[in-house]
């Protein structure tokens, strides 16, 4: 039967050597770094990356603008099945302030058909681009940042406590090497 004595590392005895402390001491600032360190730094990185999507947002939707138009022509016999949200490009049409009609290329959602009134997005040039990301596109952008750090934070973290366990034992195994060239002859010496 095992007994385990618990922090026995810590307390002076005359079979803890230098690698057992080193160890402790090891294990203890990996448990701070994952229960402390790893989550503060993902939320660091949450909160850079939720004012910069907020910038990037802000930014869209003072130079982008909304048009309501009429889906004209035909939606194509194939959808994209990656990228953009699904969406495609078609011709749509509406009609401006002033009265007059307008006609051009624009990328439309994947359940739009002919017929369909719909929101379109153009930049300050003209040309057809994807709605600015909403609140919630913004936060999705944040928790996925803040998640990836604190997961890579973590992982170099056990990474490293992974390297210092294997010098660590190799430390250990050349101690006890030393050990036994010291103490090994008087043990296997014969009697005679």
């Amino acid at each position: 039967m095992r007994t385990r004595v618990r922090g026995w590392r810590w307390r002076r005895n005359p079979l803890r050597r230098r690698s057992d402390v080193v160890e402790a001491w090891t294990v203890l600032a990996v448990a701070v770094l994952l229960l402390v360190g790893a989550p503060l730094a993902g939320a660091l990185a949450g909160l850079w990356a939720h004012d910069e999507a907020r910038t990037v947002a802000t930014a869209q939707r003072a130079e982008r603008h909304r048009v309501r138009a009429e889906v004209i022509g035909e939606a194509p016999e194939q959808l994209p099945s990656v990228g953009d949200r699904h969406a495609y490009l078609t011709t749509v049409r509406w009609t401006e302030p002033g009265g007059e009609t307008r006609t051009v290329s624009a990328r439309v959602p994947a359940g739009a058909r002919q017929g369909d009134v719909v929101d379109v997005w153009f930049d300050s040039r003209g040309r057809s681009v994807a709605p600015p990301p909403n609140d919630v596109a913004v936060w999705q952008h944040t928790v996925g940042i803040g998640l990836c750090v604190a997961g890579g934070a973590a992982a170099v973290v056990l990474l490293g406590h992974g390297i210092a366990h294997r010098v660590s034992l190799r430390h250990r195994m050349d101690e006890w090497e030393r050990e036994w060239a010291r103490t090994g002859p008087d043990w296997t010496r014969r009697r005679a």
